[in-house]
């Protein structure tokens, strides 16, 4: 392939095909350069299957706690053969809409591993058969994403011990017990689940609290929540070694500088994730980087004039629409149509039940950068919409300037947390106030109509 391209992105995640999208769309001839499956981690061994299996995992729970709803049902059973099948089918489903998209928009696909191989922009693609090809291109693109990271844990490459990888793709019958190595949003989703089908979560985190980079009061409400459910969750505990026994896993860890032990049919390590940037540059032709990470500035360009990057190779936000709107401020970049740099908004979003959102800033964020701020909080539990599905208790805490009532941020816990959300975003997008927010009229019964008592002071 001798083609002369305007971009060439490498990486086809929601980062890398949106932004050769809207590189086509505005013009550029353009190349998308993946590996393995067009979607990357968030639709092949991300987002979309987690999603996909909590689905499956709502609706057994629901089923069996129908008779709340005056529902009579017989004892319902999981197959997670068809559970899984599910997953593939609608993984398929999506991936073939993408590449539809990306034909239509006549945006060239290479299969392969693509590497920068000189500062003049190459890139050499190795295909599967193992030939090689290079694309000549203006500007480069990394949307690499990243990979688990697995601390140095004795034991941690045991039989049964695991990633979300393997996890998310796992067949066998529901496990009796599960150790969770991790409580971050990957952690606590995954608890979630299996939970819900049943098994016995147990979760050890290093940090103080549960989804620690988030609002500390929706870590707390999380952590009553699970533990009301039957799920034993130790904050503060850092795992020392994984120990295989007859009936599983054995886990010796230190909470509260006293060594403990617990047990486990398996385990999940769910530690994080790192940039991958395995075979990506040839020497003497990478960016700069930090720990990993490659290095961007606000327009996500890298220390190498025409190769940008984003998404989690950057170890920014690990988020698929972060990921996304960064891409898209990327090739407007190069296109010479973008001119500002103001800040992403991003929302956070955990898919727990009652799910969590959050947006903008907290009120300890506020009061960081000397803002004077408060905070307006007001309970689920006189909402019909969440009183009459049976919803756990929840909450909607919103933090805005004291004297003008700006619309600086919002923690969500509660039903359709991660719909309700992108109302905040809004507002705090258009520089609206708490009586802007109140002033609008939400249908009844709905769970929106908690975002119109938020906001009413």
């Amino acid at each position: 392939m001798n083609e002369h391209f305007d971009l060439t992105v490498i990486g086809a995640g929601p980062g890398g095909y949106e932004a050769a999208l809207e590189a086509a769309r505005l013009g550029f001839h353009t190349a998308l350069v993946e590996k393995d499956a067009i979607g990357g981690t968030c639709l092949n061994r991300g987002c979309i299957p987690t999603k996909t299996l909590i689905h499956s995992a709502e609706c057994y729970e629901g089923i069996k706690h129908s008779a709340r709803f005056g529902i009579q049902s017989q004892e319902p059973s999981v197959d997670m053969k068809a559970v899984q099948q599910h997953k593939a089918e609608t993984i398929a489903s999506l991936q073939t809409g993408i590449a539809t998209r990306l034909k239509t928009a006549k945006v060239t696909v290479c299969q392969g591993i693509g590497s920068v191989v000189s500062d003049g922009l190459l890139v050499r693609v190795t295909a599967p058969d193992g030939t090689a090809f290079d694309l000549e291109s203006d500007h480069i693109l990394l949307a690499t994403g990243s990979t688990p990271s697995i601390p140095p844990i004795p034991g941690s490459d045991l039989p049964g011990v695991m990633t979300s990888d393997e996890l998310l793709s796992y067949d066998g019958a529901p496990f009796d017990s599960l150790l969770i190595i991790g409580g971050g949003v990957i952690g606590v989703e995954c608890a979630g689940i299996w939970q819900a089908l049943g098994t016995k979560v147990t979760i050890l985190e290093a940090l103080p609290s549960l989804i620690a980079s988030l609002d500390r009061e929706l870590g707390q409400s999380l952590k009553l929540s699970m533990k009301k459910k039957g799920a034993d969750i130790h904050t503060g505990a850092s795992v020392r070694s994984l120990a295989a026994t007859e009936n599983g896993i054995r886990c010796t860890y230190l909470e509260k500088g006293k060594e403990q032990t617990c047990a486990a049919q398996a385990v999940l390590i769910a530690t994080g994730r790192r940039p991958y940037t395995e075979g990506l540059f040839s020497e003497g032709c990478a960016p700069a980087t930090e720990r990993g990470r490659i290095l961007v500035n606000e327009f996500y360009e890298t220390s190498i004039p025409g190769i940008y990057a984003i998404g989690d190779v950057t170890g920014q936000i690990s988020l698929a629409h972060a990921a996304t709107a960064q891409g898209l401020r990327a090739v407007r970049h190069m296109a010479g149509r973008e001119s500002a740099s103001a800040p992403l908004l991003i929302p956070s979003c955990v898919y727990t039940s009652p799910e969590i959102a959050s947006v903008g800033l907290t009120l300890d964020e506020a009061k960081a950068r000397s803002i004077v701020a408060k905070s307006h909080k007001i309970l689920s539990s006189a909402n019909g919409k969440s009183v009459l599905t049976l919803q756990e208790r929840g909450f909607i805490k919103v933090v805005y300037e004291e004297d003008s009532h700006l619309i600086l941020g919002a923690q969500l816990l509660c039903a359709r947390a991660t719909d309700m959300v992108s109302e905040f975003a809004v507002a705090i997008r258009q520089g609206l106030t708490m009586e802007d927010m109140a002033d609008v009229i939400r249908p009844h019964p709905s769970f929106s109509e908690m975002i119109t008592e938020a906001a009413r002071l």
